[in-house]
């Protein structure tokens, strides 16, 4: 912009002539950049929902009317998938048959579009890639997905669901020593559109986070992905073993934390379609319980975008959030690094803002914005890739 300091995100020589502009000039709440920069209103509604849970058909307790009941009139959410165990836990009978017809069959009736929606899934173990991973089908009625051996997973395998337009995979846990993902281990083609970062086991943001998971290892976290240049989004979901998906109870056993795990989805509409786009797009985010609304764009694109920079260094970056309770703060994070930091001391729930980032330092830079309530809760979203054209 014509007169901006190439030193400064927020100034230039017109915000200087405002201000210094006597009785006449005002001082405009955003300032000169946001006035120059500020997005319109965003098209996409911000739709919450529980994404991982078990019931007694696995490993879990309760059954499904239950669980969908207590996510639809308790939780109150807009959707929600139950993920049963393929294997049903030890000693139990495996999901294959009579169980699986059984779970389609309640998706169907549960099913209330523009409502609640319900999505069909189930957590199958995949050693070596993703030992715990969740997949979810773009329809409600589906063949679960096997391959040689059941628990394990072929490059060949995974290669073929990758390719695949009716699945997701998500996997979980992911910064676990036993369980969790070796990112610099897994091919860049076989990486899944996103990661679920936050459960009641712990988040999975970086080593060292404030919700650690019980044992972690380097390498494994969501930032190692992005890090290694992986494009993967983050989501939540509980991991829950009760049915009540989405609310706050005692965790038990050795889950760690009582937070509900909150996926928050970008959509125009709500249908099961729109939000397995939305997935499927990385245009989704991640809630530690606290339904926090986030609209973070980088020159208007919106979270889970890759876009080119056009030669010009300069990135607008626009953080809108609303958040149940007042806001301790909003941090800008980009290449893994905390970058600009509004500390806010919870002194309102609705933050705006808007600065210009001036330097391109990768050949692709990605964003992504953590926001913390008073309360210690927090929410993530995915990133926005700039590559340098």
């Amino acid at each position: 912009m014509e007169g901006r300091s190439n030193f400064h995100p927020t100034r230039s020589l017109e915000y200087t002539q405002e201000v210094y502009g006597g009785s006449e000039g005002k001082i405009p709440r955003l300032g000169e950049i946001e006035r120059a920069y500020l997005p319109g209103p965003s098209e996409y509604t911000v739709r919450f929902g529980e994404i991982h849970g078990h019931t007694g058909l696995s490993d879990g307790w309760g059954d499904l009317d239950a669980y969908f009941v207590a996510a639809r009139d308790l939780a109150r959410l807009d959707f929600c998938a139950v993920t049963d165990h393929d294997h049903g836990g030890v000693g139990r009978d495996e999901l294959w048959v009579e169980k699986w017809k059984h779970i389609q069959q309640k998706v169907a009736e549960y099913h209330d579009e523009g409502q609640f929606v319900t999505i069909l899934g189930y957590e199958r173990d995949s050693f070596p890639y993703y030992p715990n991973m969740n997949l979810y089908f773009r329809e409600g009625r589906a063949d679960m997905v096997r391959g040689a051996q059941d628990g394990e997973i072929t490059y060949d395998e995974l290669a073929a669901l990758a390719a695949r337009d009716d699945v997701l995979f998500i996997p979980h846990q992911i910064s676990q020593v036993e369980v969790g993902v070796n990112w610099k281990a897994v091919p860049m083609e076989l990486m899944p559109p996103v990661a679920e970062m936050y459960s009641k086991w712990g988040a999975s943001e970086f080593l060292g986070n404030p919700r650690p998971i019980r044992s972690a290892a380097r390498g494994n976290f969501w930032i190692d992905a992005l890090e290694r240049g992986a494009k993967v989004g983050c989501i939540a979901g509980s991991d829950v073993h009760s049915p009540f998906p989405g609310l706050r109870v005692h965790s038990g056993g050795n889950l760690r934390h009582d937070e509900p795990g909150i996926a928050a989805v970008l959509t125009k509409e709500l249908t099961r379609e729109a939000i397995f786009e939305a997935i499927r797009e990385r245009r989704c985010y991640a809630c530690e319980g606290a339904r926090i609304t986030l609209d973070f764009r980088v020159n208007g694109a919106v979270m889970g975008r890759e876009i080119a920079d056009q030669g010009n260094p300069e990135r607008a970056l626009y953080v809108c959030v609303q958040a149940p309770l007042p806001i301790e703060t909003v941090t800008i994070v980009k290449n893994g690094q905390d970058h600009f930091i509004y500390t806010l001391n919870g002194a309102m729930a609705r933050h705006e803002s808007m600065v210009i980032d001036l330097e391109a330092e990768r050949d692709t830079d990605y964003y992504y914005i953590r926001v913390t309530q008073s309360d210690g809760r927090r929410a993530w979203s995915s990133p926005v890739w700039v590559n340098r054209v």
